[in-house]
């Protein structure tokens, strides 16, 4: 038993969870403050004596916790406490399921209207920027690497566009729990995903991608629902494979 938890404390995720441990109680303490960007990442691997990953899966579960803030280009950045009461109630809401299908609830009702407010208002260097992460995404994927990053990035330009900063913040509170089916998801059940499934992903980021790129409010809004829709469908149709249970009711 001795040798079995030895090879437990070297494990990833076990290192990844000191990490965390250690920047919370930073938070906890005062020495991080709101707003406070964290030290790069390169800084971090030598502060704790980790590799880059362990940093970045230490980052995800702090972010998933809505206590941090990864931002494009600038670094990560300790969240305002809205974010810090988000996480809290989402611990309380039940099992890593029902909080996943209650964000993908969430984000029906938020992004819909988010597509099509970044078809009309979105400009050029917007427009670009979602056209880059569905680009990375594609990228990702042809390189066999986890496509959830990417993803959300997609979804975050999507939101940028519409130029109103409620939109993004709600994302942003939302984090990696935005994408519950990826496998770097805190809320995911998944340890792989077919090359179907993400190709099917990616043709419906094409159909936002081209409306929003046309101008069409209404097209971007019902590419969206589509592929929100969908994203609801396949995580019940995979909850209800992996535990042989029918839905009934709503």
């Amino acid at each position: 038993m001795e040798t079995v938890t030895d090879l437990k404390v070297e494990r990833r995720p076990k290192l990844s969870e000191t990490v965390v441990a250690a920047i919370r109680e930073q938070l906890q303490t005062g020495l991080m403050q709101p707003g406070q960007k964290l030290p790069t990442e390169g800084q971090l691997t030598e502060t704790f004596g980790v590799s880059r990953t362990v940093i970045r899966e230490a980052i995800a579960q702090l972010a998933a916790a809505g206590l941090v803030e990864p931002r494009q280009g600038a670094g990560v950045f300790v969240i305002e406490q809205i974010s810090t009461a988000f996480g809290a109630l989402t611990s309380e809401m039940g099992t890593k399921n029902s909080i996943a299908l209650n964000v993908l609830e969430v984000r029906l009702a938020i992004e819909i209207e988010s597509a099509g407010l970044a078809a009309t208002r979105r400009n050029a260097a917007q427009e670009a920027a979602i056209q880059e992460a569905y680009v990375e995404f594609d990228v990702l994927l042809r390189n066999g690497d986890p496509t959830g990053p990417a993803d959300l990035a997609f979804h975050r330009a999507i939101a940028s566009a519409t130029n109103n900063p409620i939109y993004v913040e709600m994302l942003d509170v939302l984090g990696r729990r935005a994408i519950p089916c990826d496998v770097t998801s805190p809320w995911s059940t998944e340890t792989s995903q077919s090359d179907e499934y993400q190709r099917g992903l990616h043709r419906e980021h094409l159909a936002i991608l081209k409306a929003i790129s046309a101008g069409d409010a209404e097209a971007a809004r019902h590419a969206m629902r589509v592929h929100l829709s969908a994203s609801q469908k396949r995580y019940l149709e995979r909850l209800q494979a992996r535990h042989g249970f029918h839905q009934s009711g709503p």
